[in-house]
């Protein structure tokens, strides 16, 4: 009787621990992702179109279709809008007016993030964009202006009173919303990742970067305020400060960001960055964007090991195929040195955990085709490539998390026999 309940008791742990193994938060832990303790690699995907989709009750089929197929090749994350703010945003506007929200798209929404919990694939969702598609910056000031506010340009958006009420709004309104199809809150879901900001924030009228470090430090502390379970991450592309020494490497032109004093602040929990050379430095060959995306990724790998001490994710990198001379083996050779990378740098303990590239698609969306879209299997040796590297960090997160419990099993079985005299 008592070896069957052991059992019971065993076999009812194991089902726990394999719940909770595909349901937790995923934290920090030094330079490192961490799930219940185990190591987490973020091998992904953008995919912005999601909650568009998800609105649209003859378009939905398109969501599950990519989401299916990113789970069956053991992509983890993906990243995505949670925005689409005036008549910017289409037929699926979330929210129209400053505080009101389109329903059926947050029910789009709804649905994303129910379907990337049903298939085990965790979101980044990102909260506002910098440019002028799907609302943006200048749909938040368009607003304020509408109310009598004095405003010069854009960038007030990161100063004006009432431009940052909006947003905050906004971030309490997406954070709390209880989804209606699983009924938890997405402060509370786990199928979250984390948190963004917004998507590549530039402040051009104050190159210094003091605007935006001050929007940034408000706005993280808002977000935590209110959501203490997930992650949170500003959204950079990964620009260095004018009086950074890393200041040099970046492309000719300055965004008023700076990745290491930005990712400095404490509510930032890790670092991101984008690479497009091709669109970076244009005029350079194929040979010079590969040797400034190595440069630009080993750069920022080693500040944040050793500066940040935080996680670095690669969360935007491709190659468009409209490019002048544009060839497959081109995208993959870059596909491979980001993948290259993040594996030297995750398998000896390092700061990079993953990456995304821009983008994925479904059969059937040639209508929203930027050039940088990946459908899995339609093109192999693309498809070969990036199914290589999620297998890769796949088990290399296995083989950490066996060694893991391995050696707490072994510290448990020491402290066991000192308790009982070494029996």
């Amino acid at each position: 009787m008592e070896k069957k309940i052991y059992f019971l008791m065993v076999l009812l742990l194991n089902l726990v621990n394999q719940f909770v193994e595909g349901g937790g938060f995923v934290q920090t832990k030094g330079v490192q992702f961490v799930q219940n303790g185990n190591p987490f690699y973020a091998n992904g995907f953008n995919a912005y179109w999601l909650m568009t989709l998800a609105s649209d009750p003859t378009q939905r089929e398109k969501v599950s279709t990519v989401l299916q197929s990113a789970s069956s090749n053991s992509l983890s994350v993906a990243r995505t809008w949670a925005f689409s703010d005036g008549n910017a945003g289409g037929s699926a506007v979330l929210q129209s007016s400053p505080g009101s929200y389109n329903e059926q798209t947050f029910k789009g929404l709804d649905y994303v993030v129910s379907e990337a919990g049903k298939y085990g694939v965790k979101l980044i969702l990102s909260l506002v964009n910098n440019y002028e598609s799907f609302g943006g910056r200048k749909q938040y000031v368009d607003w304020a202006r509408s109310q009598g506010q004095a405003i010069g340009s854009d960038d007030d958006f990161y100063t004006n009173p009432l431009v940052k009420q909006y947003y905050k709004n906004h971030v309490k309104a997406v954070l709390t919303r209880v989804n209606t199809i699983t009924g938890v809150a997405y402060k509370d879901d786990p199928t979250i990742f984390s948190w963004e900001l917004i998507n590549e924030p530039r402040c051009q009228s104050d190159p210094s970067g003091a605007t935006l470090q001050q929007w940034i430090t408000e706005m993280a502390s808002h977000v935590k305020s209110i959501d203490g379970n997930h992650m949170l991450e500003v959204g950079l592309e990964g620009f260095y400060g004018p009086t950074s020494a890393h200041n040099q490497i970046n492309p000719s032109f300055q965004a008023g960001t700076d990745f290491i004093s930005n990712n400095l602040i404490p509510a930032i929990d890790f670092a991101t960055i984008h690479s497009y050379p091709d669109q970076w430095i244009s005029n350079s060959n194929d040979g010079a964007q590969l040797g400034f995306l190595n440069n630009w990724l080993d750069t920022h790998i080693q500040d944040s090991q050793n500066t940040l001490h935080k996680p670095l994710l690669i969360t935007e990198f491709g190659k468009s195929l409209k490019d002048p001379g544009y060839n497959n083996n081109q995208r993959d050779l870059l596909f491979g040195t980001v993948f290259s990378k993040i594996y030297q740098s995750a398998s000896t303990g390092g700061a990079a955990a993953g990456g995304l590239f821009w983008q994925l698609f479904a059969p059937g969306m040639e209508n929203y085709s930027d050039g940088y879209e990946v459908i899995l299997g339609q093109t192999p040796s693309t498809t070969d490539v990036i199914v290589t590297q999620c297998r890769r960090l796949h088990y290399l997160g296995k083989s950490l998390t066996r060694a893991h419990h391995f050696a707490k099993a072994n510290r448990e079985k020491e402290m066991r026999m000192r308790q009982g005299g070494g029996n």
